[in-house]
C-alpha cells in the first residue's frame, strides 16, 4: 500500500489536539465517573456504560482518522498501536498513520456494513409520534408483586398509573434493541413487530435509540473514526439518554431532572421538539459517519 499522499502533522499540532480531546472526554464523563469512583449507580449515565460497553481510555484516546499522518519521535507509543504503521518522513524523522491495508483486513466487513446501515437510515423520513413509550413498555404489568424494574427508581405516577398511559396511547417503536425489552404483554399492543433481520428496513432518524446508536457505529469503526467525531456522537448520545429517562416511567427528581411528562399534551409537545433536534443533530453524525468510511474505503483502492 502505497504511503499517503499528505503532509505530516507537526507534533506540537497533532498533542494540543489530543490534550484539548482528553479534557473534552473528562468533562463529558465528569457525571458519571464521580458517581462510579463513589460506588453509586446512575440510573441515567450508567446506561452509556452498560449498554455501550465503553472504557474511559477509549474515549479519551484521540484519532485522526484515516490518510493523516502525524509526525512522532522513536519512542511514541503510537509506533505499537494496533492497525498503525510507522513511515519515514521526507526531513528523517518518522511518522504514524493508519494501516489501511490491516485495518480493513479485519474490519473491512464492518466498516461497509455500518456505511450501507448508517446510509440507509439517514435516507428514511424520521417518524416523530412515539413519544418515548418504549420505557413505559418495558414495564406495563410486569408483576403485581415486587415489579422488577429496570432502573432503581421509582414510577412516577405509580404502578396503575404506569399501565394506565400504556393502554391508552398507541404503541409505535421502530427499534429491535427498545423493543426486545418489551413486557410479554406490551409487545403484542406495538404497531410493529421489529427484528433483528429487519432492523435496517425500520431504523430512522427521529428514534431516540437510533440516534444514541450512532455512537455504537462509531465505536465500531475505532481509529478510522476522528476524535471529534467520537466525542461528537458520545455526547449527543449523552443528551439523548437524559431526555430518555426524563420522559420515561421513571421519578428522576433525584438526580435534579425535571419529567417530561410524555402523558400530557405540553409533555408530547416537549418530547417532539427536543425528538426533532436530536434527529437534525443525528443526521449530520450520519453524514460524517459516511464520509468516515469513505475515507478508510477510498484509501485501500489507491
Amino acid at each position: 500500500m502505497p504511503t499517503p499522499l499528505l503532509d505530516a502533522v507537526p507534533a506540537a499540532a497533532w498533542r494540543a489536539d489530543v490534550a484539548a480531546h482528553e479534557a473534552r472526554a473528562d468533562a463529558l464523563t465528569a457525571v458519571w465517573r464521580e458517581a462510579h469512583d463513589a460506588g453509586r449507580k446512575h440510573a441515567v449515565e450508567d446506561f452509556l456504560f452498560t449498554y455501550y460497553p465503553t472504557r474511559l481510555g477509549t474515549l479519551r484516546r484521540w484519532n485522526p482518522g484515516a490518510g493523516v499522518v502525524l509526525s512522532v519521535a522513536a519512542d511514541d507509543e503510537r509506533h505499537g498501536w494496533r492497525w498503525h504503521r510507522t513511515l519515514p518522513l521526507p526531513d528523517g524523522g518518522t511518522g504514524v498513520t493508519l494501516d489501511v491495508e490491516a485495518f480493513l483486513a479485519e474490519r473491512g466487513d464492518a466498516v461497509r456494513w455500518v456505511r450501507g446501515f448508517v446510509a440507509a437510515t439517514g435516507g428514511r423520513a424520521g417518524s416523530f409520534g412515539c413519544f418515548g413509550l418504549h420505557e413505559w413498555a418495558m414495564v406495563y404489568r410486569d408483576g403485581a408483586t415486587g415489579r422488577d424494574h429496570r432502573h432503581p427508581l421509582p414510577l412516577r405516577l405509580g404502578a396503575d398509573g404506569t399501565d394506565d398511559v400504556v393502554a391508552t396511547h398507541r404503541l409505535t417503536c421502530t427499534h429491535i434493541d427498545a423493543f426486545r425489552f418489551f413486557t410479554p404483554d406490551a409487545r403484542p399492543l406495538n404497531a410493529l413487530t421489529p427484528t433483528r433481520a429487519d432492523q435496517a428496513e425500520l431504523d430512522q432518524p427521529g428514534c431516540l435509540h437510533a440516534t444514541m446508536d450512532l455512537y455504537k457505529w462509531a465505536l465500531k469503526l475505532g481509529p478510522a473514526v476522528p476524535g471529534d467525531l467520537l466525542l461528537d456522537a458520545f455526547e449527543l448520545a449523552r443528551d439523548v439518554r437524559y431526555t430518555d429517562m426524563q420522559a420515561s416511567p421513571y421519578d428522576v427528581s433525584s438526580y435534579g431532572l425535571e419529567a417530561v411528562a410524555i402523558e400530557t399534551p405540553a409533555g408530547k409537545a416537549e418530547y417532539v421538539r427536543r425528538q426533532r433536534a436530536f434527529a437534525e443533530r443525528g443526521q449530520a453524525l450520519r453524514a460524517r459517519l459516511v464520509e468516515a468510511c469513505d475515507a478508510v474505503l477510498a484509501l485501500a483502492e489507491r
